[in-house]
Parts: structure tokens; sequence; C-alpha cells
């Protein structure tokens, strides 16, 4: 198998994005053109997985590492050239699910090496972002001539991810197959990891009431099943009301995997975070690392 590639990256906000095309050229910068790309993501890989198709270009296949930092990270990765788009991605979403899909129009200019890409992401807005394959001298003399500001941490799929949309939406799906002939109730909840997976769950009801299942509980029971044991944001919808608040118990259920700041959403009405819907709740000491066999996606 052939060894990755590595790149020195950096990636920023960009306010005036014809500004930076103007400074790029004067500095020589060769252009490119515009490219679209839809990058679809998928989930329980390691590192990053995507399927990147564009126009023009060929259709890739591509797997990345990259740390979690908001200056010039390493980014090592594969790319793997693809035939038929459409038949691997219904196999990859068959197979590990997909995460979210991110679209996005690429000017792209290299400089001494350097490739500059000028975004306009689909729900995020304008971004600039450098990647080196050299050691980074460049990078930074580049950075500085562009005069890049307060980089960022994460990918597009992760500021994507982030919003409370995807989650509600998977929310949503999951109440619509709820199992609620007793009371006629139905609610839906799902939870997001640090990698960026989203698991749901419906309540499940039963003719003896205290046999009965929340929705909260059947989506961390399919979290752990998967592996998972880390909760970064939680949604919660219901079909009759429209803020439906996890029950006392689901609340303790909720903070054994995640912390007092992770954001819980209420049906797209009302953002709230654990801690505020459940102040001092029990633990015996500090949450368990995950576990080491989990297959988690890192930032990119």
């Amino acid at each position: 198998m052939a060894a990755p590639k590595r790149n020195l990256e950096i990636k920023a906000r960009d306010a005036d994005p014809r500004r930076s095309l103007e400074l790029a050229l004067e500095l020589g910068a060769e252009d490119h053109g515009e490219i679209e790309q839809r990058d679809t993501y998928f989930g329980r890989a390691q590192g990053r997985l995507k399927l990147r198709e564009q126009t023009p270009g060929e259709t890739e296949l591509i797997q990345y590492r990259r740390a979690d930092e908001a200056g010039p990270r390493v980014s090592d990765f594969r790319r793997v050239p693809v035939a038929d788009a459409d038949a691997l991605r219904e196999a990859l979403d068959a197979a590990l699910g997909t995460l979210v899909v991110v679209e996005k129009t690429r000017r792209l200019l290299i400089w001494e090496g350097v490739r500059i890409h000028l975004d306009e992401v689909e729900g995020l807005g304008s971004f600039v972002e450098l990647e080196d394959p050299g050691e980074g001298e460049r990078l930074e003399a580049l950075r500085a001539k562009l005069d890049i500001e307060d980089p960022i941490a994460g990918s597009y799929s992760d500021l994507l991810l982030d919003t409370p949309e995807l989650l509600l939406k998977a929310a949503e799906a999951a109440m619509r197959n709820a199992y609620a002939p007793h009371s006629g109730f139905k609610v839906g909840a799902a939870l997001r990891t640090p990698a960026g997976a989203i698991y749901s769950g419906a309540n499940v009801e039963n003719a003896a009431y205290p046999q009965s299942q929340c929705a909260e509980a059947s989506a961390i029971g399919a979290l752990i099943a998967a592996g998972d044991s880390e909760i970064a944001a939680v949604a919660v919808v219901a079909e009759r009301l429209d803020v439906c608040p996890p029950c006392g118990g689901c609340r303790q259920r909720l903070a054994e995997f995640a912390e007092p700041d992770t954001p819980v959403y209420l049906g797209g009405h009302e953002t709230t975070t654990l801690g505020e819907l459940l102040p001092l709740s029990f633990s015996l000491g500090p949450k368990r690392p995950a576990r080491p066999d989990a297959q988690g996606v890192e930032s990119a």
C-alpha cells in the first residue's frame, strides 16, 4: 500500500473574497479557475472519508486525518480515483452511513506550489484555505501576504454538523417511526458525537407501562451499540408539542455521556444545555474515556 501524502493546511473565514483574489493575483499566483465540488462525508471511518465529485475534474474517494487545531495543521491523505460515483456512494452510505454533504464553488490558484482555495460553501459562506506540500515556510509567507487571521479548527463538514438542522431532521425522522399506541404521543431524539456521527431513536411503549422506553434511551442504545460513548449535541422533538424537554430520567441518562455545556435542541424552538436541564447531575467520578476500539472520525 502506498504511503499517504501530506499537506500543511490552514483555513479561515474570508470577509472579502474579491480582495483575496486580487491579492493572490498581484502576488503572481496562477489562476486555475472555478471548480464545482460536492463532498459526501461518511461515518464510522478511520479519520475522515469523503467522496468528492467535481466539475471539472475526476471523482475521487479521499481518506485523511488532520488534527483539530486552529493554526497550521498537518493533513495525511490518500486519494483513489472513482469510476462509478453513484454506485460507490450508495455502497458507502449503506455500510457506513452518510454524515453530511458539503457543496461549494472553489476558485483554485497556485503560488510557488501552495494551493490557494477561495471557497463559497453552501450554507456557510466564504472561506480561504491554503495547502502547502512542503514544510510550511511558504504557507506562513503567503498567509502574511494574504492577511489571513483567526484560522478555524474544523472542516466545512464540522461547521455544517454543528448546526441544529441536521440533528433535528434525524430526530423528526425517528419520531415518525415511534411506537406509541397507548399514549398517541410520539417522540424522537437524535445524538451527535464529537466525530460527527448521528444516532437517533424513538419512544417505544408497552402495555405494561413501566417497560416503555423513551426516545432518548433508544438513541443512547444505538450510540453505544455502534461503539461510541460521547455525546456532543442532542435534539428532541415531539409530534404534539413545540418544545419537548427530556424527562428527568433521560436527563440523567444523557449526563452519563455528555457534558454540562452540551447543547440540547428542543423542537427547533429552543436551545438549552444539559447543565441547565440537569444541574448537579449524579456522577461516580470523571467520565470514562471513549472506547479504544471505537471507530471515530477526526476533525478535518
